[in-house]
């Protein structure tokens, strides 16, 4: 059984992967950074530049710089900021304190006194890959079709389970700030976050939304035409860490009757 590792890896350092199969010859340069891939691979050294992939026919974002392609702060300041967007944004990249984590980048107004007056961090955020897609990786660069089986799947749960509880903790730290955090999402993946946590979708500039999902998906580049894609601002959608915290512990339980015939299963094999 064999198959074209085109069906798998879709980008590797952003660029449609049949045209980059010998990324060494780029210099592992990630357009999105203006410097070395750092995504990694416990299975290989060096860089490992899949950018996206391919599940069910739908391209997925597996490295959250690829965001950067998109132009996040002028999307921030267009979509979420409240009030009146400064006209000179200052922007941190990497800010991280103890007790709070890490954010990716944080979009600061400043006044005359170069003290900060308001702010917005920003996190970037792709899916996890179960099992791996490295044999097709190594197919794509041999120019070779991928032999047996591959196993590989989208690790939704991991990611809302991981990602939603540092939402919830950050999103109260940012309500206290007078602030917001702004979370930048796939579409699939926030498809995912709602199917599983009802939270409340509120205007992203209100004063009540402390968390704004401000999200993208792939679209044909009309630019540089097909087959490149580009990922492009779809919608901004407003809620509160509250509404997060209580739409992620307080779902709807299961039913007790299926629970109370599972208990008995178990029981009977004992």
């Amino acid at each position: 059984m064999s198959r074209d590792p085109l069906t798998i890896i879709a980008e590797v350092l952003g660029e449609p992967a049949d045209q980059m199969r010998n990324p060494v010859n780029a210099g592992y340069q990630c357009p999105f950074i203006n410097s070395v891939c750092t995504k990694r691979s416990q299975r290989m050294q060096g860089s490992y530049p899949v950018c996206s992939i391919y599940r069910k026919g739908i391209q997925h974002c597996v490295c959250p710089k690829r965001f950067y392609q998109a132009d996040l702060v002028a999307d921030v300041l267009a979509h979420c900021w409240p009030g009146t967007p400064p006209t000179a944004p200052q922007i941190a990249y990497e800010v991280q304190m103890k007790g709070f984590g890490m954010v990716d980048l944080v979009i600061a107004e400043l006044d005359d006194a170069n003290a900060v007056r308001a702010f917005v961090s920003v996190e970037l955020q792709a899916v996890d890959i179960t099992g791996s897609v490295e044999p097709a990786y190594q197919s794509l660069l041999g120019n070779a079709q991928v032999e047996g089986k591959i196993s590989y799947g989208l690790n939704w749960a991991n990611v809302r389970k991981r990602y939603v509880s540092q939402l919830i903790s950050k999103g109260f730290y940012h309500h206290h700030w007078g602030s917001k955090i702004v979370s930048v999402l796939q579409e699939p993946l926030y498809a995912q976050f709602r199917h599983y946590i009802p939270f409340d979708e509120l205007d992203p500039k209100s004063a009540t939304s402390n968390v704004v999902f401000m999200l993208y998906d792939f679209q044909d580049d009309a630019e540089r035409g097909a087959p490149h894609r580009r990922l492009a601002f779809t919608r901004a959608i407003g809620t509160s860490h509250n509404s997060l915290m209580t739409g992620a512990l307080y779902r709807t339980p299961p039913d007790r009757a299926v629970f109370c015939q599972r208990i008995l299963e178990r029981l009977n094999r004992e």
